[in-house]
């Protein structure tokens, strides 16, 4: 298979890297479309690809051509796109926010799959939700389907509106760990710890937690009730997170992440 990749940054990359590292594609039978001089540069110096900075007949060469531009781009790669695109060229879209319709017409092309990966693809272990025109055969559905997994795992949702809710649990998710894990180290600073061993603790309870979750035939409510005995120090915190509405406003700042990125969908 040849590929096309039109921006590569960090989450370009992320798919680029993931597909030569499980052989799903030769370096050679792999375009890299970066318009940064800086960017293309270091992607030459890696050997990643065969890297070009404009859109041109090379891209009319490969079977799949993912696009990894911000949103705000897209109205200047889809002019330089269309005259290209072939007929039978898959459409892999990892832009947030932009419909398969809007895709479909701005390119005039019909075969387009759109998914929603998040951060950890970098490390081979994201998980991408996806969907696809009804144009696309479930055969190349498939040979996309393995490519994303490459990068982690992922989802097939019949209705793409369900992006939108990808995009604010799992595309947004990191940034929620991010920002629980860090009030926990700021807590272990207050406590006395130096932040390299509040960090230390923090991050390695989130890893063991998570192993926990994966591993232990119980539910979530069983994990919890394991830790926190009757009066102890856990149910302490826990009381104190239920007065706070610590879930209440976890639950409602990802619907909010939600509505903002049905409101960026319809532009």
């Amino acid at each position: 298979m040849k590929i096309a990749i039109v921006g590569c940054g960090n989450m370009g990359m992320a798919f680029a890297k993931s597909f030569i590292q499980y052989n799903l594609v030769k370096t050679d039978d792999l375009l890299l479309i970066e318009k940064s001089t800086d960017r293309s540069e270091s992607l030459r110096h890696e050997k990643a690809g065969v890297v070009v900075d404009t859109i041109g007949p090379r891209v009319s060469d490969v079977d799949l051509i993912i696009l990894s531009v911000k949103p705000q781009d897209f109205k200047s790669v889809h002019d330089e796109l269309r005259p290209v695109i072939r007929p039978y060229q898959l459409v892999l879209s990892i832009m947030a926010g932009i419909p398969i319709a809007q895709i479909q017409e701005k390119l005039g092309h019909p075969l387009v799959v759109r998914a929603m990966p998040n951060t950890p693809a970098m490390l081979g272990m994201g998980i991408t939700g996806f969907t696809a025109a009804k144009e696309v055969d479930m055969a190349s559905l498939r040979r996309v389907e393995n490519l994303i997994n490459a990068t982690g795992r992922s989802i097939f949702l019949e209705d793409e509106a369900m992006l939108d809710a990808v995009t604010a649990l799992s595309g947004s998710g990191p940034a929620y760990f991010y920002y629980v894990v860090k009030a926990m180290v700021e807590a272990g600073q207050q406590m006395g710890f130096d932040a390299g061993v509040s960090s230390l603790l923090v991050k390695q309870t989130m890893l063991g937690a998570y192993h926990l979750i994966n591993n232990a035939d119980k539910s979530l409510d069983d994990l919890i009730k394991a830790v926190a005995s009757k009066g102890g120090t856990t149910e302490a915190a826990l009381r104190t997170f239920e007065s706070g509405g610590l879930s209440d406003t976890l639950i409602a700042g990802i619907k909010a992440a939600q509505t903002r990125a049905t409101e960026l969908s319809k532009g």
